[in-house]
């Protein structure tokens, strides 16, 4: 069960894409619970993508090789989960993140990185 105060999970969420943009690797590590679990999908179109990783330095490495879509990334909760829409070059949707906000640490991050299941969503209103 998440956080019940939004406010309190928006601000756990920034500290993270806060520290994904700056490439501070201890800020991503603090506001990670020890045992988060990231679980990301990325369809039969992007198979590597699939992948199920756990522990704050194993995620927060995994984060470093993605942070370049923090940049580009768009506020937006996600069944009532902070998270963003992650969005490639060519302004494309590449990902839709949400994040599990316990006891102001994140622990669970989900990921939809499955192409043909984000041209089916409506991201019209979050574009960047």
């Amino acid at each position: 069960m998440p956080d019940v105060d939004l406010d309190d999970q928006w601000a756990v969420a920034d500290a993270f894409l806060a520290a994904a943009r700056d490439g501070d690797f201890e800020a991503l590590v603090a506001v990670l619970d020890p045992d988060v679990v990231v679980r990301s999908d990325g369809g039969a179109a992007r198979p590597e993508l699939m992948s199920l990783v756990r522990g704050a330095q194993a995620v927060a490495a995994q984060a470093m090789s993605f942070r370049r879509f923090a940049d580009t990334s768009t506020r937006v909760l996600v069944n009532g989960l902070p998270g963003g829409v992650a969005w490639s070059p060519d302004g494309s949707p590449f990902a839709v993140v949400a994040l599990t906000v316990r006891g102001r640490k994140i622990v669970a991050i989900d990921i939809l990185a499955d192409p043909d299941r984000l041209a089916r969503l409506d991201l019209t209103e979050v574009a960047g």
